[in-house]
């Protein structure tokens, strides 16, 4: 079994950005976790099926992404999930909301998900520390990050298959929207 999730993710130099922005975390506070994924927004959270099923996965993300149109997600500043997340916060979540659940209506009734393993609802945010975040070493940091500025935006023009190597996190396939 392979282990897969979908996401959006950033251009290069935003991505780049925001991995140091994660290695900063990494020397400061001791979490490395967020630096096992690139930078990304989650529209389905991690899910396992056996190679074979790529294939029809593949063509079932083909189809939906030639049917969304391109918009711009506006970053804007930190929120966090208490005691272990830290994240850059989306501005204007509506617009990935509306992919999330169309996703989700595909992933459903084209691909015989169960009800339990579909992301239900997103809160669209880019992670910066998680998990190993120590509860103690959060309360040091987010202080910190919830004073900091941060300001960026990227065009969303695909969506993302990812699959894990046994490490970390692959991009192992971009569907772009509304292309033939």
């Amino acid at each position: 079994m392979n282990l897969y999730f979908i996401a959006v993710i950033p251009d290069e130099i935003l991505m780049e950005k925001v991995k140091n922005m994660k290695l900063e975390i990494q020397q400061r506070f001791n979490a490395k976790h967020a630096l096992k994924s690139p930078a990304h927004i989650t529209l389905q959270m991690p899910f396992k099926r056996n190679e074979e099923f790529e294939h029809e996965l593949e063509e079932v993300l083909k189809n939906f992404a030639t049917k969304q149109s391109s918009f711009k997600l506006h970053l804007k500043n930190f929120g966090c999930f208490k005691p272990r997340v830290i994240y850059i916060d989306v501005e204007n979540p509506s617009p990935l909301q509306h992919l999330h659940a169309g996703l989700k209506k595909q992933l459903i009734t084209k691909l015989s998900f169960d009800q339990k393993e579909v992301t239900q609802n997103v809160t669209p945010h880019m992670t910066l520390a998680t998990r190993d975040l120590e509860a103690k070493q959060f309360y040091k940091a987010w202080p910190e990050y919830e004073k900091r500025t941060f300001n960026a935006e990227f065009n969303i023009e695909s969506i993302f298959l990812l699959k894990h190597n046994e490490k970390f996190w692959d991009i192992y396939r971009e569907f772009g929207f509304n292309e033939k």
